[in-house]
């Protein structure tokens, strides 16, 4: 008949649990890619980058213009869950974005 005891018993801990949580390195900024694709007009590549992004007539126009003839374009850097937000609009308006950590 042995009852167990409600005071909690002392856990020892060791140097390993005891030392400080590896500080992460400093958030490496995401990028934003849009892609080519067959389907889209360069206008309505366009107006998507000025819509969403605010950009100028001239940045989303060069911006588009390297989608096209490059066949990508960097459209936003910043944290990965806001480049998630951004790929996510960008499929919204129909186009082609992936993003990826910035080297």
């Amino acid at each position: 008949m042995g009852l167990v005891s409600a005071i909690p018993m002392e856990i020892e801990s060791t140097e390993s649990q005891q030392a400080p949580a590896d500080v992460p390195a400093p958030d490496v900024p995401w990028v934003t890619v849009v892609h080519n694709d067959p389907v889209n007009l360069m206008s309505y590549v366009t107006y998507v980058f000025q819509a969403y992004f605010g950009y100028s007539k001239d940045k989303a126009k060069k911006l588009m213009l390297d989608v096209h003839h490059k066949g990508r374009a960097i459209v936003s850097q910043g944290s990965r869950e806001e480049m998630e937000r951004d790929v996510q609009a960008m499929h919204g308006y129909g186009l082609w974005a992936t993003l990826q950590q910035d080297r």
